[in-house]
């Protein structure tokens, strides 16, 4: 057993903090690329536009928007 806290198993269990102030970019990247629901993806946004308003973050954000509109759309 290890004294870590337990991280989440479900990566849609990690906040919009957790998922945006990640110490590089590779993990911000990683985290946006995992967000499968536009609940999560409407808080990450808010989130972004509320703390930093990072324009490359956002634009990011509404890649992943269109392609979850598209997955939708192709279901």
């Amino acid at each position: 057993m290890s004294d870590t806290p337990e991280q989440p198993r479900n990566s849609s269990e990690l906040s919009p903090a957790q998922r945006l102030e990640a110490p590089n970019t590779r993990l911000i990247d990683a985290s946006i690329a995992t967000i499968n629901d536009m609940e999560t993806l409407r808080a990450c946004i808010a989130y972004e536009n509320q703390h930093q308003q990072r324009v490359p973050i956002l634009r990011q954000l509404e890649k992943r928007a269109n392609e979850l509109c598209s997955q939708k759309d192709n279901e």
